[in-house]
Parts: C-alpha cells; structure tokens; sequence
C-alpha cells in the first residue's frame, strides 16, 4: 500500500505534534501508513511521488507576502522546494490538499497575488461553497454553508489563474480552491478544533496574528465554535486518494 505524504512547517514540536494528530483523527489515517517530514529545517527531500498516494500540507508562521529581503534562508530554500514539487504535482494532477500556509505557497505558484489584504483573525467563520464547490467530489452534499477555523496574517487576494473557486467566506473571498481535478487548498484548517487552535494562540500569540493580550478573550471566543464539516473534507480527501 503506498503511504499517505504529509509534509509539515511547524517549528515548535508543540504545534507540529498537535498538527499531526488531528489531521491523523480526523482524516482516520492509519499512522502505519503515513510518512511523516517535517521541513521546517531542512527543506523538502527529493521525493518519488509514485511512492505515494497523496500529499498533506498544513500552517507554518512563514508568510509568502513577507518581502523577499526578509525572509530567512530557510523559508527561501522551503518556497524553492515547493515550486518544485509543484511543478511534477500540477503535471501529474497529483493528489494534494494544502491548508492554510499550504493554500499560500499553491495559490503563489499559480499566478495568484498573496497578501494581507484579507487577513482573518483567529476564530470561526462562515465558509460559503460556490456552484462548482456544491459539484465537486469533496463537497457534494454538504452544507452549502458552513463553520470553519482560520487564524492567518495573508491570502490569495483573487482565485489563482486556471483553478476553481470553491468556497468562499465574506471576509476573505479565496477559502478553498481546486485546479486540475486532484489538487485542492484550504484557507480554513480542515484539522482544525478547539483544542489545537488553544495550543496555537498560546504559542504564536507573539507572532503578529492577534495582540499577545487578547490570547485569553481569543481561547474564550472558540469554546463554542462547533466545525465538523472541515473535518468531513479532510477525511473524504484521505478516503478517495488514500483509501
């Protein structure tokens, strides 16, 4: 049986591990069949995608809007790493669902303009799902609307060239998009819950996403938010291309 890819950006152990656990629960992954990197050090290896079945891509506080002098080596060598993967994955029409910072490095490669034009603060919004969204093979079915999380300083400003805009929120236009058929991006986190998203703001509540002193009325504000249709994305995803 090939394995399941699922790439990570996190630096702190806390938020990777948290990561990695919800997107095993909720996408009822077998962890016997996944391999696991976190490239956040070292960079995306070279990699065989006839290995794999599919590829997972979650958050990072790396931002692809940050101005190119400022980026640090590694995050130069993640987003050089990632053009290529993309190259053999949008040539291949690769199965691949990135989320959030996963959504900012595909929207890029594709020709979409990513910036803070439509930052989220951290909590739950009402993702919309456009006509083609109600038809896809992910979402059919689904409530037209829906909650979902998000947290992020930037976005696709407009659907990238050639992809289709699948869902949508009022507050950023771009919340999930396709191209070709097998390649998806999420800007909400499909992983995302209450318990994941509290580990989150206590550790990147100095990282620019909020005031470090809302981390508590923040914690306080997702208590009751109630995401199960995220959820429901992911684990379709890991079914129709991992099995």
């Amino acid at each position: 049986m090939k394995k399941l890819l699922i790439l990570q950006l996190r630096p702190e152990d806390e938020t990777a591990d948290n990561e990695f656990e919800a997107l095993l629960r909720y996408g009822d992954i077998d962890p016997r069949h996944v391999r696991r990197e976190r490239i956040e050090t070292t960079g995306i290896p070279q990699l065989d995608l006839d290995q794999y079945s599919a590829i997972l891509v979650g958050g990072s506080p790396f931002d692809v809007s940050t101005p190119e002098a400022d980026k640090s080596p590694i995050q130069k060598t993640i987003e050089s790493d990632f053009k290529r993967l993309f190259d053999s994955i949008v040539a291949q029409d690769f199965p691949f669902l990135g989320a959030c910072s996963g959504n900012g490095l595909l929207g890029d490669y594709c020709g979409a303009t990513i910036s803070k034009q439509y930052a989220e603060p951290v909590g739950g919004v009402d993702v919309t799902l456009t006509e083609e969204g109600q038809r896809d093979p992910l979402l059919i079915n689904l409530p037209t609307t829906f909650r979902a999380l998000v947290g992020h300083k930037e976005a696709c400003d407009t659907t990238p060239p050639s992809a289709v805009l699948l869902g949508t929120s009022t507050t950023c236009p771009v919340q999930m998009f396709r191209v070709k058929n097998n390649i998806y991006a999420t800007q909400f986190h499909p992983e995302g819950d209450i318990e994941g998203f509290t580990v989150r703001i206590n550790v990147y509540k100095n990282h620019g996403y909020f005031p470090a002193e809302e981390a508590q009325s923040l914690i306080q504000s997702i208590q009751n938010e109630d995401t199960p249709i995220p959820k429901t994305i992911l684990k379709r995803f890991v079914l129709r291309y991992h099995g």
